[in-house]
């Protein structure tokens, strides 16, 4: 546990009272609620994600969690070689991803932050985190480690468990996902928009999900949560919003279209910006990370968390095809 009297010194603050709360802690304090939050990146990293939404609230996107600053005027505190942050507690509830009009609210809204994040110049101290440009070799590398977690299962010298049988009988189906995605985002204008991205100085949150948009008692969609912002094409996160979204209600496309228009409506997408959007869509971006996790991280959740969740995967496959065929014919993509 941390020393709760550094947390006190280091933020001027007094703790009345501080609970845990999935991941992070809910300070009551005398400065107003809190969440205290022990990050496993470094400073540099941390000051990249606090310039980045200082830039926000510059350019008045405001519904978002600020980070309160030391007695030094720094956005942390170290407690035994330990970084904590401290920001404002954010009342309110999580969006419904089930809820077809909360997510066009959400959708706007991330428009609108994209928006915002324009001309973002990071502080002289902190280290750029940047996915331009990457794609074409991260979907490469990714593919090919399939072939290298086959190689894991089949050297095991024990008995093969669920979730590496499971693994065996999905491979193939996701690394041709996984080549589709390739192909498209190689007959994409990918480079010159990333070029225009790069000139813009925009960046993306890259976890915008249901837990990270809390809805306030006046109906404000906050954003939560920017540790994993970086510079990258917008569609990444529109993409991974809609897989997001879709996994929870079927791969039912209406939502997509959905989270499209509304998206568009304040900050439309270029012709060719469907076809970025379409390949990082294909491209199976779940099932590579848990395999990877299960692989490789030694993540420590329970052994049948993973099986569960490779069940999950395997059970969406058919809404999953399905969706794709319709997203090509209703966004007029061809492969």
């Amino acid at each position: 546990m941390m020393r709760e009297f550094e947390i006190e010194r280091q933020f001027g603050i007094k703790i009345q009272s501080i609970k845990p709360n999935k991941g992070v802690y809910y300070l009551k304090t005398d400065k107003g609620d809190r969440c205290l939050k022990k990050i496993n990146y470094g400073i540099q990293k941390l000051y990249f994600v606090y310039g980045a939404k200082e830039h926000l609230l510059k350019n008045g996107f405001a519904n978002i969690d600020r980070y309160c600053l030391n007695t030094e005027g720094e956005p942390y505190a170290l407690v035994n070689e330990d970084i904590y942050t401290l920001s404002q507690w954010i009342q309110g509830r999580e969006c419904d991803f089930h809820n077809i009009d909360e997510v066009a609210k959400a959708s706007t809204n991330l428009a609108k932050m994209h928006m915002a994040s324009e001309g973002y110049e990071p502080p002289e101290n902190s280290k750029l985190k940047t996915d331009l440009g990457r794609w074409p070799y991260l979907m490469e590398k990714r593919v090919k480690s399939f072939d290298r977690m086959r190689s894991i299962v089949r050297k095991k010298k024990s008995k093969k468990g669920d979730f590496d049988l499971a693994y065996i009988k999905n491979m193939e189906f996701y690394k041709e996902m996984g080549r589709r995605a390739m192909k498209v985002l190689e007959d994409s204008d990918y480079i010159n928009l990333c070029a225009i991205a790069e000139e813009k100085r925009t960046f993306c949150h890259h976890d915008y999900t249901y837990h990270n948009i809390i809805i306030d008692g006046e109906d404000n969609y906050n954003i939560i949560d920017f540790d994993y912002c970086k510079r990258e094409l917008r569609t990444y996160d529109i993409a991974n919003f809609i897989t997001k979204v879709l996994k929870r209600n079927e791969w039912n496309i209406d939502y997509a279209k959905e989270i499209i228009e509304s998206y568009n409506s304040v900050n439309p997408l270029r012709e060719e910006e469907y076809r970025v959007l379409f390949a990082f869509l294909l491209f199976p971006q779940r099932f590579w990370r848990l395999c990877n996790r299960y692989y490789y991280n030694e993540i420590n959740w329970i052994q049948n968390t993973f099986t569960t969740k490779m069940t999950k995967l395997e059970g969406e496959k058919d809404n999953y095809v399905k969706f794709i065929e319709e997203f090509k014919k209703e966004f007029n993509q061809k492969e």
